[in-house]
């Protein structure tokens, strides 16, 4: 922990503390650094290189995590400041970076002034020669603003990077999703699961409908599943690789949830896989290795459950939900046991105290799996909460009929779930008065994605809670590439005066195909 003088840092003009957190995450692997394009190789001479640009995330109205990693094991110095030339920064000293966390670290900016742009500086000291750093790196990011401070708050959303073989093809653009999310300048950005594709080889070329070509950039990571830690590491370092999501990172804070792609397919814990791609067939020894790759390569908690709540003043909390590590199995899940599910109890009880506890206009709920579109897994098993039966709640629906109905029972006005993972776009109004449950309050799921994958769609929708498609943008063929448009991504906006919501669902260049406004539930 770095503690600063109160004084020196207000002389300063910027108020901040550190908390550090660096280094392996779930036991160290001796694994040394991931070999990838645009990565030097480690070197002993010379100074450090910061080999994939720097990120922030979890911003609250207090604090905010910076990430970076180095080419070697170097100490980690971060400046920060409300000024973008940086004058008059306080200077933190961080972690060691090592290759237990892959030559990744972070520091925990705490103290931080509310509702504020901040600048900040990363730089690497090398443990071979004192005073010998590499070239800094500069990011920024607003915080949050306080519980009392009401203001405008404009966030993006969407997931599924880098999918069903469709990877980093500069001559179409990159990820171009994320320059068009970064010119909305968003306080934040959900990703809702899948940022990497770690069940997804990709290979050089792929013919595409039309005749042209579509050319991947590929790495040795990316040549087969990822099995070993520094596969999966090498998963989020090829994503990083895109000029356009590393400018993005640079400035825009994120909130990264995880899902299965992260893994593989469709995976639930204790799962023993039947893929012949596979030579570790145990899908908890992968998870926890995805895991391990996933918490040093984000900014995101280094420790702690991914369930979480996140305040953005008066108008907004956000409820990131974890729908794969409490997961049961997936089967026809047509059953009456209400300790199964997706959340699992401790995570369930935990949503609906803080959903009661809410004072915030709208509670923003992260289910990177959808209520009701059916997501099948084969043909006699299902992959998410619906399953078809447009009946009484069954299966995983018992969880999210518990969870609606003692929001409903408690009067919590507000609620908006938001979504990822099939891979197009949509809107979804939920109504009792449609529904088999009638215990709950009206309230819309919005859908975005692909960010950078195959798009598919549209599913069918379950009729248990009621949903109405208002809207949906699908592809007209199955693993329609990026360059052929179908990417998507949100953009929410709330009114700091009114109070009202505004949802647009929108492209790849960032035109909106459709948008609402919900006005301020009244209390």
């Amino acid at each position: 922990m770095t503690s600063l003088d109160r004084r020196t840092l207000l002389r300063a003009g910027l108020a901040t503390g550190a908390g550090l957190a660096g280094g392996a995450l779930l036991g160290g692997s001796g694994a040394g650094a991931v070999p990838t394009v645009g990565a030097p190789a480690w070197r002993a001479s010379g100074r450090p290189v910061l080999t994939h640009g720097v990120q922030s995330g979890d911003v609250t109205a207090e604090s905010a995590l910076v990430w970076t990693r180095a080419d070697r094991p170097g100490r980690l110095w971060v400046e920060v400041s409300r000024r973008p030339d940086l004058r008059g920064a306080r200077v933190l000293r961080g972690p060691v970076l090592d290759p237990s966390g892959d030559f990744t670290g972070r520091v925990r900016l705490s103290g931080l002034p509310s509702g504020e742009r901040l600048h900040y500086r990363v730089s690497v000291e090398s443990l071979d020669g004192h005073g010998v750093r590499s070239e800094p790196l500069a990011g920024s990011f607003t915080t949050a603003p306080a519980r009392q401070q009401r203001r405008d708050v404009r966030f993006v959303w969407t997931g599924d990077v880098a999918g069903q073989g469709w990877g980093i093809d500069p001559n179409f653009g990159g990820m171009k999703i994320f320059e068009s999310m970064r010119r909305v300048r968003p306080d934040f950005f959900l990703c809702s699961g899948d940022y990497v594709y770690a069940d997804g080889p990709l290979a050089e070329t792929v013919a595409l409908p039309d005749g042209r070509i579509w050319r991947n950039l590929v790495t040795p990571e990316k040549t087969k599943v990822a099995e070993t830690l520094a596969e999966y590491r090498g998963q989020f370092a090829y994503n990083l690789l895109d000029e356009h999501l590393r400018a993005f990172a640079a400035e825009v804070p994120q909130v990264v949830q995880w899902d299965d792609h992260e893994v593989t397919n469709n995976w639930y814990p204790g799962e023993i896989l039947t893929d012949a791609r596979y030579t570790e067939k145990r899908v908890d020894v992968l998870a926890a290795r995805a895991g391990q790759a996933y918490r040093e390569w984000l900014p995101v908690p280094a420790d702690g459950p991914l369930y979480r709540k996140l305040s953005y003043g008066p108008l907004l909390d956000v409820f990131v939900l974890d729908m794969r590590t409490y997961k049961d199995p997936n089967d026809g899940n047509t059953y009456a046991d209400p300790e199964r599910g997706l959340l699992g109890r401790e995570q369930r009880e935990w949503l609906i105290r803080e959903l009661k506890r809410s004072r915030a206009t709208w509670k923003v709920i992260a289910n990177d799996l959808p209520i009701g579109v059916v997501v099948p897994d084969g043909p006699a098993a299902y992959e998410g909460v619906a399953q078809g039966d447009p009946g009484a709640p069954a299966g995983r629906e018992l969880e999210f009929a518990e969870v609606l109905g003692a929001a409903h029972r408690a009067g919590v006005t507000g609620i908006v779930f938001l979504t990822a993972d099939v891979h197009y776009t949509a809107a979804h109004h939920y109504d009792p008065a449609r529904a088999a449950v009638r215990d709950f309050t009206p309230f819309w799921e919005f859908v975005s994605g692909p960010a950078h994958a195959g798009a598919f769609g549209p599913n069918a929708l379950d009729g248990t809670f009621g949903p109405q498609a208002v809207f949906v943008n699908a592809p007209p063929r199955a693993n329609t590439s990026p360059g052929a448009g179908f990417q998507h991504f949100g953009e929410v906006t709330i009114d700091g005066e009114s109070g009202d919501l505004t949802v647009h669902l929108r492209d790849r260049d960032g035109l909106s195909l459709w948008t609402t406004t919900l006005p301020a539930p009244t209390r």
